[in-house]
């Protein structure tokens, strides 16, 4: 984004990305290696990625930014990097962040869903970073982006000023845009779920797998195994993960018609039944 209206535009940017971190982050106690251990939760949207970042960044000594407007509007451009490159303009980004909104003694936790599409380059610039990865069932995640809208021809635009609508994003095969283009919203759903939830199994071996379905299931359990992936105590944890909304587990066997349901499986059927959702 470049010229006067961009670069106004990524002052905005900044500016309520550092204003959210300074009122999450205020009266927190801090730690010494904060800035090299970061937390980074990805996934699909609509898989439980902000309620995540939400409980771990109300943990003593770590603080949620958000999804980071700055970041997110350049994160297509970083993944056509060299992940040197990246890696440091990543950094430069999230420090600037952390320190415009005064939180450079608490562990920061990215949730930009994006950053799946970064993520070597996010470990490159953090080696100390953990990353724990969202999975939720395909075709719940297909009802929730149906019912936000965001792949539909519509008026609008989303929190960084990327228009809603049918047009392929940069995630998308570059062999396939038209296909997706002309594919129903549903379908389009199914795609981004599944290139979202690819691109981080094949370039973050490292990271904790969290299952929406066994959060919602047995939230304590899911406590114990993230507190001890990035180093945090459980029962604070325990606590928040237990505002979860069960209740939207399995919604897809009554929101979403046959038709739908068949473009689901046409687009990520292999997916769904690797993971054992199918």
């Amino acid at each position: 984004m470049t010229g006067p209206a961009g670069t106004a535009h990524l002052v905005l940017l900044y500016g309520g990305a550092a204003a959210r971190v300074a009122s999450r982050g205020r009266s927190k106690d801090g730690v010494a290696d904060a800035t090299e251990r970061p937390v980074f939760v990805v996934g699909s949207p609509r898989s439980g990625t902000s309620f995540m970042a939400g409980c771990l960044g109300g943990l003593s000594g770590f603080v949620d930014l958000g999804e980071v407007g700055p970041l997110k509007v350049s994160l297509s451009e970083l993944a056509r990097l060299p992940e040197e490159e990246a890696a440091r303009r990543l950094r430069r980004t999230l420090e600037r962040v952390r320190r415009l909104g005064l939180a450079r003694r608490l562990r920061a936790v990215e949730q930009t869903p994006e950053t799946s599409f970064v993520l070597p380059a996010a470990l490159r610039a953090y080696p100390e970073a953990k990353v724990v990865h969202m999975v939720r069932d395909g075709r719940d995640v297909v009802c929730s982006l149906l019912a936000k809208g965001w792949l539909r021809e519509r008026e609008g635009a989303d929190d960084v000023g990327m228009p809603y609508g049918a047009y392929a994003r940069s995630w998308v095969e570059p062999e396939r845009v038209q296909e997706f283009e002309r594919s129903s919203e549903a379908r389009r759903a199914a795609w981004a779920w599944r290139r979202y939830l690819s691109a981080v199994r094949a370039t973050a071996p490292g990271a904790l797998e969290v299952r929406y379905e066994e959060l919602a299931a047995d939230p304590a359990a899911t406590a114990q195994r993230i507190a001890a992936h990035i180093d945090a105590d459980v029962e604070p944890l325990v606590q928040a993960l237990r505002a979860v909304h069960a209740e939207s587990v399995g919604r897809w066997r009554r929101d979403l018609t046959p038709e739908q349901l068949a473009d689901v499986e046409a687009e990520a059927g292999p997916l769904l039944r690797e993971l054992g959702y199918a």
